[in-house]
């Protein structure tokens, strides 16, 4: 399963890299991941008017978008449309940050599931 992760690199500077998670298990009806640790969820809604400038993500955390899309610039000045159903991975707790913005006025519901700090996701080039 493929997620989009922003992570700070060793320029302070935030960049995109596309992560697959291995779904290994088999379960009923489908395939499973191993289980990711965290505290809870949190659900979350902003207006179609919203466009943050540069900020750092609060915690290590998915975000699923429900409805709407957000457009996302990071520091080394891509930009990617996650729309519904996608997932993030939020990993710029330090530097510069990331910006995000409302797509053709429409409000966004989404998910933000905090992971524990030890949860290894993906592995951040160069490092």
């Amino acid at each position: 399963m493929k997620v989009v992760r922003i992570y700070t690199g060793a320029d302070n500077r935030s960049h995109f890299e596309d992560v697959e998670i291995s779904l290994p298990h088999s379960g009923i009806g489908g395939t499973l991941s191993d289980l990711v640790r965290g505290p809870g969820v949190i659900f979350r809604e902003v207006a179609g008017d919203y466009d943050l400038d540069f900020h750092t993500a609060p915690r290590r955390q998915f975000v699923v978008n429900l409805t709407g899309a957000v457009d996302i610039t990071v520091g080394d000045g891509s930009r990617r449309r996650l729309g519904a159903g996608e997932i993030l991975l939020a990993e710029d707790t330090v530097g510069e940050g990331h910006c995000s913005q409302a797509v053709a006025g429409m409000p966004r519901q989404c998910l933000f599931i905090p992971i524990d700090d030890d949860v290894v996701i993906g592995q951040t080039p160069g490092a």
